[in-house]
């Protein structure tokens, strides 16, 4: 009998290339499919919410595949992370609708991207937040994500060659915090996200923290819908997937 499960999946991103299948390395979606083979003695299809890229983790990624099986979604679960490297973890597998869509049905995303500002690097935990020796100010990349808040273009914060039919997203919620010292962390919840947008975001919020932009500059970079506008793409390692709402 046909039916269809729902996972929600934790990653440590960084020895994979993103999570969308590919030939050159190894990818998330790819080896969960390889322990759902193994399992149900069949190839399955994954079907992710959308892609992360490579280095990029997440706690919240949530996927979707259908197999004819007996199988019951606990025993996916136990089953999968008993199969698994021990940096994917299968945090919940649940029987969905057969209509469920990991993709096509999603309301809205919340991505965290941490930033670790304070004079010296750290060793441990270096691979999940981008170290920026200069002080930062909170204040001003505060002012300067609320011009990310509404229906915008995010043309300017678009990957370059990833064209998309439109750039226009839905941001709910963009906020930066500091949750400990030398600790900030910036999330930002949309209906959906362009190609390295996050990470475009985020590297011209710090050029506003450091002060070589102003943080009115975040709307006229809207404004402008060209790339060239905006600051250089902060690098995967800080961000991270939270959560999808369906």
């Amino acid at each position: 009998m046909l039916k269809n499960f729902k996972l929600t999946i934790e990653y440590d991103g960084s020895a994979y290339c993103g999570w969308q299948r590919q030939p050159n390395g190894p990818t998330i979606q790819q080896t969960i499919e390889m322990a759902l083979q193994t399992m149900t003695r069949q190839p399955v299809t994954l079907i992710g919410s959308g892609r992360t890229d490579a280095g990029v983790h997440a706690i919240g990624q949530v996927a979707h595949f259908k197999c004819d099986t007996t199988i019951a979604a606990q025993a996916f679960q136990k089953g999968l992370n008993s199969l698994l490297p021990n940096d994917i973890v299968i945090r919940e597998s649940a029987e969905v609708d057969l209509t469920f869509h990991a993709r096509y049905d999603v309301k809205s995303k919340l991505y965290r991207y941490c930033i670790r500002n304070q004079p010296m690097p750290v060793a441990i935990g270096r691979q999940y937040a981008w170290w920026i020796r200069a002080p930062l100010d909170l204040g001003a990349m505060t002012t300067a994500a609320a011009y990310l808040i509404g229906l915008k273009d995010f043309k300017s914060f678009e990957g370059t060659g990833s064209p998309r039919a439109h750039t226009v997203r839905h941001v709910m919620r963009a906020e930066v915090q500091k949750l400990s010292e030398g600790l900030i962390v910036f999330e930002i919840q949309a209906e959906g996200f362009l190609r390295y947008m996050v990470r475009n975001i985020v590297g011209t919020l710090t050029a506003v923290g450091t002060g070589v932009l102003p943080p009115e500059a975040l709307q006229a970079i809207l404004l402008a819908r060209d790339r060239n506008k905006a600051a250089a793409t902060a690098p995967p390692q800080g961000l991270c997937l939270l959560a999808v709402y369906y």
